[in-house]
């Protein structure tokens, strides 16, 4: 795992400890059990993103807090150039930038994300509380939805519920490009 992932898995634990919130009550907050929960806070397994997300929700903390140790500042507007996200690195395969890291109390989070080619591995799944959007920038996108398999291609959107395991996979030899926001 690399460093960054230890960082946030630390701030995780931290934040969770200062507020004095059990590893159960942290779980359930995040539908893991108690022992999927611990290992995220080693920094050894990847941390999804929606499980930051809740854990920022329930506890009115931002979760720009957890992915960079800053606190957001901008309250009227916060801009974003091209290409210059806050990086995360959630997990080894996939490249997310959060779009919106410096605007304060922020109701949805939205992420640059660049699913890599299909290498034949099997599909990760994850699920958290709330509602996700993804609309496609470029190259094709299977998404597996609660065992249901959608392909979406440039142009194509979705929202669902992603409490529903979900997980992707980029078609055709190429990455896919899209806009994830995370409600």
């Amino acid at each position: 795992m690399n460093d960054d992932m230890k960082m946030v898995a630390e701030r995780l634990k931290g934040l969770r400890e200062i507020m004095d919130v059990s590893v159960e009550e942290a779980a359930e907050v995040c539908r893991l059990k108690p022992e999927e929960y611990q290992k995220l806070e080693t920094g050894q397994v990847d941390i999804p993103v929606g499980v930051l997300q809740s854990m920022a929700k329930k506890y009115n903390f931002e979760l720009t807090t957890l992915i960079s140790g800053d606190e957001p500042r901008m309250r009227h507007y916060f801009v974003t150039r091209k290409d210059q996200g806050l990086s995360i690195e959630r997990r080894k395969d996939y490249t997310y930038q959060s779009l919106a890291y410096g605007f304060a109390d922020r109701k949805a989070d939205p992420f640059m994300v660049v699913a890599p080619k299909d290498d034949g591995s099997p599909m990760h799944f994850n699920s958290h509380p709330g509602q996700e959007f993804n609309y496609i920038i470029e190259g094709s996108l299977k998404l597996v939805i609660d065992r249901k398999e959608v392909i979406l291609n440039p142009g194509d959107s979705i929202y669902f519920d992603s409490l529903k395991p979900h997980g992707m996979r980029a078609l055709n030899g190429q990455p896919a490009k899209f806009l994830a926001i995370i409600f």
